[in-house]
């Protein structure tokens, strides 16, 4: 893995449980403020990825899906021309990068996102006396007024990467310090993030072999043109004549 890279993500739609364990690492790896019911109830709820759940069929042969959402990182991302103080922008190894302190909360960037990915932080943050030692160090704790999304735990890439550097070593694929929190926690193994620059890593394998003709692969909203860096991989369902979207 050396020279440039660019991290992507896949995300098996098959393996995916609806479990939220991804949710719930997320938010102690990146110090998100706690969403109680009184904010879910006025549609100001803040988690950087998402389980949505669609139900297929008709009762009593009723089946349930799951697909995990959260920012996709996109080549060409509509949030990042509409920002007035260049707050979010891509970097050069594929991340969409968001910038909190230069970051002034016109919310142009989640109006023009058409997956709807980025969280506007209405209140200042607090936890509970008994949690405030889980919080992250490594991360900031963002104060109210601007947008916070997934950064693919860049905290985790730049860690990895400056104690590889030390060691003389180079970054390992499937390192689970260098994965995102939601990775690591994944039971199913649903989520595998890498460099898809190294042909080597795992991310790289399964992007070209399912974004083939005869693949599962795919990207959400595909049609818009945007690039994401998530490639989805479809449900299998055993009774179809071939692999569906979930």
């Amino acid at each position: 893995m050396e020279g440039r890279q660019k991290w992507a993500m896949t995300v098996d739609v098959d393996r995916c449980i609806g479990c939220q364990a991804c949710v719930i690492a997320c938010q102690s790896e990146n110090n998100i403020p706690i969403s109680d019911e009184p904010l879910f109830n006025q549609r100001r709820a803040m988690e950087w990825i998402r389980i949505e759940r669609y139900w297929e069929g008709e009762f009593p042969d009723v089946k349930a899906r799951f697909i995990p959402i959260f920012c996709q990182h996109c080549d060409d991302a509509p949030c990042e021309p509409v920002c007035p103080v260049y707050a979010t922008y891509h970097n050069s190894e594929g991340l969409n990068v968001q910038v909190y302190n230069r970051c002034i909360g016109s919310r142009l960037c989640v109006n023009n996102c058409p997956y709807q990915v980025r969280y506007f932080n209405f209140w200042e943050p607090e936890w509970p006396e008994s949690l405030q030692n889980q919080l992250n160090p490594d991360v900031t704790v963002r104060s109210r007024g601007i947008m916070e999304k997934c950064t693919f735990c860049i905290q985790r890439i730049r860690r990895t990467g400056r104690e590889a550097k030390r060691d003389g070593r180079k970054v390992e694929d499937g390192d689970r310090g260098l994965n995102p929190a939601c990775v690591n926690a994944c039971p199913t193994d649903t989520l595998v993030f890498g460099d898809v620059m190294d042909p080597d890593s795992r991310v790289s394998k399964l992007k070209e072999k399912e974004m083939s003709e005869d693949g599962r692969g795919y990207h959400l909203l595909g049609s818009l043109g945007t690039g994401p860096n998530v490639i989805y991989l479809k449900k299998v369902d055993e009774h179809a004549s071939g692999p569906t979207h979930a």
